[in-house]
C-alpha cells in the first residue's frame, strides 16, 4: 500500500494540559496529520485513556516514552504496550545494545506489536553539550551514526535523529528503515528549545520518513490551517 502523505506528518500533542483541547487538536488536523505522538508528560497525566481517545480518530499513534532501562524492564515496557495497540514506541538507543535487542525480541511476539523506534541524539542536545556535559567526544552526527548503526544491529525499525545529521548517516541505515525527525520547525517559525532544526521540505530532501512537528501548530491560532499548509508544502517533495 502506498504510504499517504498525510503519513509523512506526525503532531505532538505536547504542552497541551486539557483533554478537551487535545482532542479538539486531532479534529482540527487529522484530516492533514497521519500520526498523532503522545508523549511522557501527555501519559503521566492522562494514562492509556489518552491513547484510546485519540485512536477514535482513525489516525495512528506514536507513543513517545523514550524507554531507557535495564533490558528485562524494557522487554515488559514494550509488551505492555503492544497490549495498547499502538503503532510506533520509542526506546533510547543508548540504553545499549543488549537493551534495543530485548526490545525487539519481545516485539516480535507480541500480537499487535509497535515499530520500534530508537532515539539517538535529542535535538536539544548541541555540539556543546555533547562533548562538555555529557562527555563524548566526537561531533553529534557522529555519535548519532554510531547509535544508528546500533539500532540497526539491533534489528530495531527505525531511529528517532535531528533531519540536520541524515546526509551523514544514511550509509548506515538500510533501505526501508524509518527515520523519524523531530526539530522541524516551517521558515520564519520560532525555534523554542530546539537547537538542531530543520524546515519540512529540508528533512524529506535530507531522506526523513516521518516529520514530527508540534507547536507550529498547536500553538498556532489555527492549528487546521496551520497542519493543512505545512501539508500542502509536502505536495512537490512526497508525491
Amino acid at each position: 500500500m502506498k504510504k499517504q502523505k498525510k503519513d509523512y506528518l506526525a503532531l505532538a500533542l505536547d504542552n497541551v494540559t486539557e483533554k478537551e483541547k487535545i482532542l479538539n487538536l486531532v479534529e482540527q488536523t487529522k484530516k492533514y496529520i497521519g500520526i498523532f505522538k503522545i508523549g511522557l508528560e501527555q501519559y503521566i497525566r492522562f494514562g492509556p485513556e489518552i491513547i484510546h481517545s485519540v485512536q477514535k480518530s482513525g489516525n495512528k499513534i506514536f507513543l513517545d516514552l523514550k524507554l531507557h532501562d535495564i533490558p528485562n524492564t524494557v522487554a515488559k515496557a514494550v509488551y505492555a504496550a503492544s497490549e495498547l495497540k499502538v503503532d510506533y514506541l520509542t526506546i533510547h538507543t543508548t540504553g545499549g545494545l543488549e537493551m534495543m535487542k530485548a526490545a525487539a525480541e519481545i516485539a516480535k511476539s507480541c500480537d499487535t506489536p509497535p515499530k520500534l523506534i530508537g532515539v539517538t541524539v535529542l535535538t536539544s542536545i548541541d555540539q556543546y553539550a555533547l562533548n562538555n556535559e555529557l562527555k563524548v567526544d566526537g561531533t553529534v552526527a557522529e555519535q548519532v551514526a554510531h547509535l544508528a548503526q546500533l539500532a540497526v544491529q539491533a534489528e530495531l525499525d527505525g531511529i528517532v535523529c535531528s533531519a540536520a545529521e541524515l546526509p551523514e548517516i544514511k550509509r548506515h541505515i538500510p533501505d526501508g528503515f524509518e527515520v523519524i525527525t523531530p526539530g522541524i520547525r516551517p521558515a520564519g517559525t520560532e525555534t523554542g528549545d530546539q537547537k538542531r532544526v530543520v524546515t519540512p521540505q529540508q528533512s524529506i530532501d535530507n531522506g526523513a520518513t516521518t516529520l514530527v512537528i508540534g507547536r507550529p501548530i498547536n500553538a498556532a491560532e489555527n492549528p487546521g490551517k496551520s497542519a493543512m499548509n505545512i501539508y500542502n508544502d509536502l505536495y512537490p517533495r512526497v508525491n
